[in-house]
């Protein structure tokens, strides 16, 4: 069955009504909840029901604090401490490294779409090759943080949630058991890091948002706090007076370094919270406003995290498939909209923009529209040779221009790699049909 939006609730008004499923509740809570819901839980995750009657009352306590109060006070403050953030970051990180494509990769002779699958295939397994060997025994994906407008100043390592979240989504599209392996361990790495009742934080030094919780949301929806929709009501509380979701989650006891230039509504945070709760009355207002901006071709500037249109495609299209049928009208404009960014090659940019724009259009179905077997010739020559993609600009603030802080990005080889290998993924399952 379909999980509704307050899964809690309805399950609860349902067990009231139905003795025999409040039955099993009490007496194997996991497994009824699998199988009312389809799902299979996380592991590793305990639930028990209590059932009150009107001689007794049960009072749930919430999961203490995952910091402590000297913790959170350190954090609120954090922004202007050098010494919190080499704590919270993994400091420093090597230069940028040369990229050295192999070439042909294997190429040699691959002249028919099936010999072009098979050298995808491999390409494929070259790439998990290398994301083994570069996510970390916790699960946690890495990124670099660095300044776009002046590469002298250091570059630091990072590991937040949101990193993760945003890899696995897109590697968990290839069916490669070792690719699967690599997403569950992310997994874990989410559950590790999530903060009651389901939200995350890119910083220990900026409050919750939005974006961080609806891709780890997103990624782990088999975690009960998601299943169920315990973050449900407060993410619903976090739209404007026009139903656009906002990024930041603001309260009185959180870091408050994020009001000065807060992003209202952001497109890819609106998309991410679409895709997370799908097509219901409380997010029609956000998707009235993307398919306008869409339709319109008005995304310049709409986005502070994603100046790219290409992501903010991606991001929106990954919310089309999750919730149709209600956005299928949008497959065709995005389609057009991602084939107009091509320059006079046929070319997407550098080959992160590539993978993503692929992907959009795989969504899309207007694959059909691009010479496949080249976009396919150009993702595996792009590959080094242990199996690496170079890295580039995924994200980041590109609107800040003061003094030492200038302009953030994020990206590294395993992010650009993760969007290689769905693309390829991609392209394998068309070429060979």
């Amino acid at each position: 069955m379909t999980k509704p939006l307050d899964a809690l609730d309805s399950l609860l008004s349902r067990a009231g009504d139905d003795d025999d499923l409040r039955e099993r509740l009490v007496a194997r809570p996991k497994e009824t909840i699998e199988e009312e819901f389809g799902v299979s839980l996380a592991e590793g995750h305990a639930i028990h029901v209590h059932e009150e009657s009107y001689t007794a009352t049960h009072l749930v306590l919430p999961p203490r604090n995952r910091y402590t109060k000297e913790e959170r006070e350190e954090a609120r403050t954090g922004a202007s401490s050098i010494a919190f953030l080499r704590k919270t970051m993994y400091d420093p990180a090597p230069p940028l490294r040369p990229h050295a494509p192999d070439g042909e990769n294997g190429l040699a002779g691959a002249d028919t779409g099936a010999a072009l699958a098979a050298a995808g295939k491999e390409s494929i397994r070259r790439g998990l090759d290398f994301l083994e060997s570069a996510i970390d025994e916790n699960g946690a994906w890495h990124c670099i943080r660095f300044n776009v407008a002046d590469p002298s100043i250091p570059r630091h390592f990072e590991r937040p949630a949101f990193i993760t979240a945003y890899c696995v989504l897109a590697l968990e599209r290839c069916g490669d058991a070792r690719a699967k392996a690599i997403c569950a361990s992310g997994r874990t790495y989410l559950a590790d890091t999530v903060e009651y009742p389901g939200f995350w934080r890119y910083y220990r030094h900026l409050p919750q948002d939005l974006d961080s919780t609806t891709l780890a949301s997103l990624a782990h929806g088999t975690h009960p706090w998601i299943l169920l929709g315990r973050n449900v009501p407060r993410i619903l509380a976090n739209r404007d007076a026009e139903g656009r979701f906002m990024t930041w989650m603001l309260t009185e006891d959180e870091p408050d370094v994020v009001s000065r230039f807060r992003i209202e509504a952001d497109p890819v945070v609106n998309a991410n919270v679409i895709a997370l709760l799908g097509d219901r009355p409380e997010t029609r207002d956000a998707q009235r406003w993307l398919e306008t901006m869409v339709s319109e071709g008005d995304l310049e500037g709409s986005s502070k995290w994603y100046p790219d249109a290409v992501a903010i495609y991606y991001a929106i299209a990954r919310a089309m498939i999750r919730v149709r049928p209600a956005l299928d009208r949008l497959g065709p404009v995005l389609a057009d909209r991602v084939l107009g960014l091509r320059d006079g090659s046929g070319d997407f940019g550098n080959i992160l923009r590539t993978a993503q724009a692929l992907s959009v259009l795989h969504d899309t179905g207007g694959l059909e529209s691009i010479d496949m077997k080249r976009q396919m010739e150009r993702l595996i020559t792009s590959q080094c040779e242990e199996g690496s993609w170079p890295e580039l600009l995924a994200f980041g603030d590109q609107s800040l221009k003061w003094g030492a802080v200038g302009q953030i990005g994020h990206g590294s080889e395993a992010v650009t790699s993760a969007f290689c290998i769905e693309a390829l993924e991609r392209l394998v399952t068309s070429l060979r049909t």
